[in-house]
């Protein structure tokens, strides 16, 4: 899935079958490169623990 992928989101549509998740403008806020890192690893984790 495309669009709309947060740490919110991302258990949603995972629960709903989706196996492959695109971050955008999610990843991006900070401004940092350790802020991109820890905005990365949220939503992996979010994802992950809806399987």
């Amino acid at each position: 899935i495309d669009g709309g992928v947060t740490p919110e989101t991302a258990p949603l549509v995972t629960a709903a079958g989706a196996n492959v998740l695109v971050a955008g403008s999610a990843v991006f806020k900070g401004g940092t490169p350790d802020a991109y890192a820890r905005n990365i690893a949220a939503i992996r984790a979010a994802g992950d623990g809806a399987l």
